[in-house]
């Protein structure tokens, strides 16, 4: 077995073995130092806080998680956005409001989980962090595998902070008798062997190479100084990239240079740790500052003032900043100044690959295609769904989870299907996405849709409504003003021209943003519907009059964007639509085993 295929193995084998242990704690209480004493989970607003309070809530209900750990919930405080780093201030803080000085003796796991999705909307209603995964009775979902990812973590822990983010996947070995210990004093972060331009995209780590070889399966250094999205000239100007030489034991975090065992690499970063002393500054720091009100980054701002080779250049650094964060420049030197001198020690894991899941591209290459997460995470084609295998046709690389397909339905090549009912005149195209929705019409869908349908409540009454893309359509991007809102594009079609075919007036009215952002994410276009199938109905007709270029008008709806319904989401009810599909599928299964 080649080396690649020997390191994939050793993954997948020690993932396995961290499920299973996760596994066995679910539903039980564990013991002390063997679990968080604090799982903390941040989010944007008020509302999306209540619909991840509800979701733990239910999980805990259903013994999915380990008991005795403190689960919690943190809202950013409202006003300007704080950015990851101001989330983790505002939780210190939240911290010692509930527990005192007690909270400096806990082991704390903090998700970062306040982002709207708009990359992978399947996830914005409910939640990145509860995103589905296709394996496991109940499916696993991203907070499942974080807790066993780093189930073995706890034990080997001074009591701080781990600081992690809801959409990204470490996989990892090491040899058996090496342990990750978080037990020295500043910062602690892992450090993966990657390409050199996936070192563009992350921040990366200048490391001292006398002090490490890239060899075995873990090794302790230290950090000379931390770079932050650097490009290529800036790695190679730093001394941060290696070659990799003829060790077996290096890594790849891209997934086409697996093979390129002597090219160059860097080491990229993803979770780190901090103890308790620096938190207790960090919080006083925040005090100190009365209300933040600029976007600072966990990683950027926290982690570039570390080690020795630290300089203050990036602190002026805010090509990417709006006039209304003036604050920020200011916060990064008073950061600076308070972190600057503080180790940042480096746990270099040689077999470790980084997965990020934030976007539909992303989110369907992992699911469907991607081969090494698949064997790595043994995820299956059809998890905790039902299906009778004659009667459709359902591609080999497609995924379904936790669903039912209904007789005669067919699902075409590398597309999702999570949490929806498909009737048995359906066919789904490829490489689509099909989220929270009853299809019970005869429809064809075309190949690289996205369809996601919430519930929602308006005057206390529970209604639907399905929005429908592209996979590659841009949520995020935006125009100021009316006259440009041609250029924006909806499913390859000029979003004017939709509204011409759907009767939809060009009107200060037609965005719910109060301020410019003018996009497909604030664009009020999807009708409001009394039933779950009615709504995906309406929205797939709106799709097919794009596709034909012909008038399908919307006259007599109302019409929200995807912004707005999220205000008026019914986290509840789209639970509840789970769990019919849940209990249905049980119930198939225990007339299938009495049947034998």
């Amino acid at each position: 077995m080649p080396a690649v295929g020997e390191r994939s193995a050793a993954r997948r084998e020690a993932t396995g073995r961290r499920l299973a242990r996760f596994a066995a704690l679910r539903g039980k209480a564990a013991r002390p130092g063997q679990f968080w004493d604090v799982v903390a989970v941040t989010a944007a607003d008020a509302e999306q806080a209540r619909a991840y309070r509800w979701q733990l809530a239910e999980k805990l209900r259903g013994r999915e998680l380990p008991l005795g750990a403190r689960y919690h919930v943190f809202v950013d405080p409202p006003g300007p956005k704080i950015g990851n780093g101001g989330s983790t201030l505002h939780v210190l803080r939240c911290l010692e409001d509930l527990y005192g000085d007690k909270w400096t003796s806990f082991i704390v796991l903090l998700i970062h989980s306040g982002g709207y999705s708009q990359r992978l909307p399947n996830a914005s209603a409910l939640g990145k962090i509860f995103t589905a995964l296709p394996f496991g009775d109940p499916v696993y979902q991203m907070l499942d595998l974080k807790l066993a990812m780093y189930i073995d973590f706890p034990s080997h822990m001074k009591p701080g902070i781990l600081v992690t983010c809801s959409d990204d996947l470490e996989l990892y070995s090491t040899g058996l008798t090496e342990t990750i210990t978080f037990d020295k004093p500043g910062f602690t972060a892992l450090a993966h062997p990657s390409d050199v331009t996936v070192g563009t995209t992350h921040g990366v780590f200048v490391l001292d190479p006398s002090s490490f070889s890239g060899k075995g399966g873990l090794e302790y250094t230290s950090c000379h100084h931390f770079l932050h999205k650097p490009d290529v000239e800036t790695m190679r100007q730093c001394g941060a990239v290696c070659v990799r030489g003829n060790s077996s034991q290096l890594s790849s975090s891209g997934d086409h240079s697996d093979s390129e065992m002597d090219s160059e690499c860097v080491y990229t970063d993803s979770i780190f740790y901090m103890d308790h002393s620096i938190a207790k500054q960090l919080l006083m720091f925040y005090k100190q500052i009365g209300t933040l009100s600029c976007e600072i980054d966990a990683y950027g701002d926290f982690l570039q003032a570390l080690g020795p080779g630290a300089t203050q250049d990036y602190t002026k650094n805010t090509s990417n900043v709006t006039k209304e964060e003036s604050q920020l420049v200011e916060v990064r030197q008073k950061l600076y100044s308070l972190l600057k001198g503080t180790a940042l020690n480096v746990i270099v894991l040689n077999n470790s690959k980084f997965y990020h899941i934030g976007t539909t591209q992303e989110y369907l290459f992992h699911f469907t295609s991607d081969s090494k997460l698949k064997f790595e995470l043994d995820l299956l084609p059809v998890a905790f769904s039902s299906f009778s295998e004659k009667a459709e046709s359902l591609d080999q690389s497609a995924s379904v989870i936790q669903s039912i397909l209904e007789p005669g339905c067919s699902v075409g090549p590398g597309s999702v299907i999570e949490y929806s009912r498909i009737g048995p005149e359906v066919s789904v195209g490829k490489k689509s996405i099909i989220s929270g929705s009853h299809i019970n019409l005869k429809v064809d869908i075309p190949s690289n849709c996205f369809l996601s349908s919430l519930s929602i409540k308006m005057n206390d009454k529970v209604k639907y409504i399905s929005m429908v893309f592209s996979v590659e359509d841009d949520l995020k991007r935006s125009v100021k003003l009316l006259s440009e809102i041609h250029s924006l594009q909806f499913f390859g079609v000029s979003l004017l021209e939709c509204l011409e075919l759907w009767g939809v007036k060009v009107s200060d009215q037609l965005f719910s943003s109060e301020n410019t952002r003018l996009g497909l994410w604030t664009a009020r276009i999807f009708p409001v519907c009394s039933t779950l199938s009615e709504s995906v109905r309406m929205s797939l007709k709106m799709l097919n009059s794009v596709q034909h270029m012909s008038a399908f008008k919307l006259n007599g709806f109302k019409l929200l964007s995807v912004e707005e319904m999220l205000t008026y989401k019914d986290v509840e009810d789209m639970l509840k639509f789970r769990k019919q599909i849940y209990d249905e599928i049980c119930l198939q299964r225990r007339k299938e085993k009495s049947d034998l």
